[in-house]
């Protein structure tokens, strides 16, 4: 009865005060409540005594007498003589409520449940147990550890509950990489390891017992699945655990034992990981997340500024990953020192204990000149605090035309701002969009004083230098690619001579739960990168691990500003990027534009759409169409605004021709909007003829200014924004093009939200009152203001753009504009489509 193959039971909570107390670390005492259940025979408190700590000359030991049969008899006898005097006594026997019941026939009498043998023996076992927990020896031995199923992660708060823990064995291999990579990741050979598994709500991991060192971290996701038995697993008493990215096995004493652990794991996932075995809307990933405090910025100043203040909040974790990150940029201008280059507040935080990830995008350096190896190489000789991936390598993954396009940094897994930003050269803009920059010295802003009778009191101008763009960050990239970025703050064109492109590009800035969605994403690829490339499976770059939802709605820092609404993270990912494929931002894309109910305003760097099935596969174009096509029908009011760069963004000059990959963008550009069949506007004038006029409208910006010696000069304005706006209720912010490269999910990389108002506020649409998003009503108006210049003047108002005379401001801008610029002699190509009056809206002159 009292063998070595009896289980008991036992559940211990750690608190802040009380018996059971377990300090694993100095933060202990700040951490909430852990309660956890443990499966022990009386063999493993047999092993735990034997293995009694060191130094016990100076610590007198616990001793536990043998279990002899008269040991029993007398200590049950003693046992049952305390309950007989008092019943209270029962909670000194550490006995759950309703314990009792479970295990003795509820025949017998309350002093005979008390009294019950088996309960007695569960009684002492269990006094013993405390007894030992009471002395700080015993309690921070590693067998103890070890019996109490604990290690040094079990009681962070942020990685949630306490979990499921105890030794394994692991068999090697059964990664899903593709690729030359896959060497040495099989399951032919393969040998088996001891390991320390841990299981927590949304992920689980195994330690190398000998260093605590993570190994490896599997994520529960959509492919998580549970096999048991040889079947399954081809390994007795196997339990087979898998997800998009592997199968682990793990082999086990005993069937019994597999099932315990297959089950435990089983019901751990479902019952606090469920949220991550499923897709969601739009298949993706992430669920949609309400309640979430979210920003938008226009431009790199404003988006800049605000990434600078919340890395210098960063209290534990800095993840960033880019298409390209130039590490002197300044995030605050005029930079007048380099307290805000971005290297220098990456170094400040990494001393303070921070831990910085970047994933850098590795490009094939014969097509682009970003030179990734100097960004990571910079970063990494800061501090050791600072880890710098780059991915993918192409001969290796088999990758040599697809890019890891996306741009993030995020904050302690609390605040993260995406879009389409990277923290690099040319990107910093704001609304002004200045064409030079020579650094010349300008008088500062003062009030004036003056005397008794008002008159003006004569001073000394005080000026300062006021240049925004250092070195490389004065650029024009169709003038002239970068060049030797190894050399930071030398000019590599002629800002005499040369205007600077203007930069647009909206960004935003999401908390809480949402954050926590795209730090998973990231900490997706880091794992994965870190799985798949040898060179970085060293301690040196650590496994990631994602923080708990419990705690996701407490972040220490929220950017000012910020609205309340409802956010869901999107991306576009494949096998090669992340172990998984989703297209979520695609079909995000298409509902929205099928959904609308009044307009759809798009900003994008490319617009390559119109599935023809051969070339074009993305389905946006199609959905625009299919929208109008019902407004017509039904004779309704209804606007399509689409913006685009009015040149690929390639060195090349377009007057004699340009290179080959400007003249195949704007080839794919025209077929999208007026050119063959498949084009839009083809598509409408089959149905509507000259009428799609009143429902679409496609342009792009330009800018003018003079150069130092006086002379005008007129300049484009590059749209890198990758945005939609719908009826000022909906906003999708990203990094993905409006091309098949960025939307179908099995090339390029990429990462957005989907904002949903909830916070409404009074406004007009079609003439008529309107309850539009705070949200998305805020960022459309500062667009439509900006683009038409109504910021300057009080004769244009924004607020409705559904109206007859709102679009024929927007039209009659557009075309004074073109008219001006193209008797300046300076825009190249024309944008007039067919025979059609060219819509082309500019900054209002």
């Amino acid at each position: 009865m009292y063998g070595n193959s009896y289980n008991c039971i036992y559940t211990y909570t750690c608190s802040p005060s009380g018996p059971h107390q377990y300090p694993l670390h100095r933060n202990v005492y700040n951490t909430p409540p852990f309660t956890w259940t443990i499966k022990k025979n009386f063999k493993h408190f047999q092993e735990l005594h034997r293995d009694p700590p060191e130094h016990t000359t100076v610590h007198q030991p616990i001793t536990l007498q043998p279990l002899s049969s008269g040991f029993l008899i007398d200590s049950l006898a003693v046992m049952r003589t305390r309950v007989e005097n008092t019943s209270s006594e029962c909670r000194l026997f550490r006995i759950r409520p309703g314990e009792s019941s479970q295990r003795m026939s509820s025949k017998k009498g309350t002093k005979q449940q008390l009294w019950d043998p088996a309960m007695l023996f569960i009684a002492y076992l269990t006094d013993y147990l405390n007894a030992l927990l009471g002395k700080s020896l015993y309690r921070n031995y590693h067998a103890m550890r070890e019996f109490l199923d604990v290690s040094q992660l079990s009681f962070i708060s942020d990685l949630g509950s306490k979990g499921l823990e105890g030794f394994i064995l692991k068999r090697s291999g059964g990664h899903r990489i593709q690729g030359l990579n896959c060497f040495g990741h099989h399951q032919i050979c393969y040998r088996w390891s001891k390991r320390w598994l841990v299981v927590k709500d949304s992920f689980l991991l195994y330690l190398q017992p000998d260093t605590g060192e993570i190994s490896f971290v599997l994520l529960f996701d959509p492919g998580f699945g549970i096999q048991i038995g040889k079947k399954g697993t081809e390994t007795k008493y196997g339990v087979r655990i898998e997800n998009f990215t592997r199968a682990l096995t793990l082999k086990c004493n005993g069937y019994r034992q597999a099932r315990w652990w297959g089950q435990q794991i089983n019901k751990l996932a479902e019952d606090h990981g469920k949220e991550f075995l499923t897709v969601h809307r739009f298949d993706s990933f992430a669920p949609v997340r309400e309640r979430t405090q979210v920003k938008w910025f226009v431009n790199g100043a404003t988006y800049f500024d605000a990434v600078a203040d919340a890395l210098m909040q960063a209290q534990e974790e800095i993840f960033i990953t880019d298409w390209w990150l130039s590490p002197e940029i300044h995030l605050k201008r005029p930079a007048q020192n380099d307290e805000w280059r971005l290297d220098i507040i990456l170094k400040h935080r990494a001393e303070a204990g921070v831990r910085v990830c970047v994933l850098l995008f590795k490009e094939v350096q014969m097509a682009l000149g970003i030179n990734s190896d100097y960004s990571k190489r910079a970063l990494m000789l800061l501090h050791p605090n600072i880890k710098v991936m780059r991915h993918p390598d192409h001969v290796s993954s088999v990758v040599f035309l697809w890019a890891h396009h996306e741009k993030m940094v995020a904050i302690d897994q609390s605040v993260v701002f995406l879009g389409g930003l990277d923290l690099a050269y040319g990107r910093w803009d704001n609304h002004e969009y200045r064409l030079t920059d020579v650094g010349s010295m300008e008088p500062e802003p003062q009030n004036r004083p003056t005397d008794g009778e008002g008159t003006d009191v004569e001073l000394d101008v005080i000026s300062t230098v006021t240049q925004l763009w250092l070195g490389k960050d004065y650029s024009n990239l169709i003038y002239k690619d970068w060049v030797q970025l190894d050399k930071p703050f030398e000019d590599f064109i002629d800002r005499n001579k040369n205007p600077r492109m203007p930069w647009r590009d909206i960004g935003a800035v999401v908390h809480g739960k949402a954050a926590r969605d795209v730090a998973r994403h990231f900490i997706q690829r880091w794992n994965y990168t870190k799985t798949m490339k040898s060179k970085y499976k060293r301690g040196f770059y650590p496994y990631l691990l994602p923080k708990s939802m419990s705690t996701a709605d407490k972040p220490h820092y929220i950017v000012p500003g910020s609205h309340m609404a409802t956010v869901q993270v999107l991306r576009s990912v494949d096998g090669w990027s992340a172990g998984c494929t989703e297209c979520s931002i695609l079909n995000a894309y298409v509902d929205c534009i099928e959904t609308s109910q009044h307009y759809v305003y798009i900003e994008n760097q490319f617009f390559i759409t119109c599935a023809d099935r051969r070339t074009v596969v993305n389905s946006i174009g199609d959905a625009i169409v299919k929208r109008i096509l019902q407004a017509h029908r039904n004779n309704e009011n209804f606007r399509v605004f689409i913006l685009i760069p009015l040149l690929p963004g390639f060195e090349g000059n377009i007057e004699v021709g340009g290179g080959y990959s400007i003249q195949a963008i704007l080839h794919y550009t025209y077929s999208a909007i007026c050119r063959g069949d498949n084009s839009i506007i083809t598509q409408l004038k089959e149905t509507m003829g000259d009428n799609w006029c009143k429902y679409l409208s496609v342009g792009s910006l330009r800018t003018h200014g003079d150069m130092p010696d006086g002379s005008l000069v007129t300049e484009l304005i590059y749209i890198h924004s990758k945005m939609l706006i719908a009826d000022d209720r909906k906003v999708i912010i990203g990094s993905a093009n409006i091309n098949d490269r960025s939307m179908l999910g099995k090339r390029d990389s990429e990462l957005a939200v989907v904002v949903e108002d909830t916070e409404l506020v009074n406004s007009v649409m079609d003439g008529q009152p309107y309850q539009a998003g705070k949200f998305a009503l805020s960022l459309r108006v500062d667009c439509f203001s900006t683009i038409l210049g109504a910021n300057s003047t009080s004769d244009i108002d924004v607020s409705d753009p559904l109206t007859e005379h709102f679009f024929e401001i927007w039209n009659k801008t557009a075309s004074t504009n073109t008219t001006i610029y193209d008797q300046a002699g300076r825009p190249k190509p024309s944008l007039v489509y067919n025979e059609t009056t060219p819509i082309v809206p500019d900054r209002k002159l």
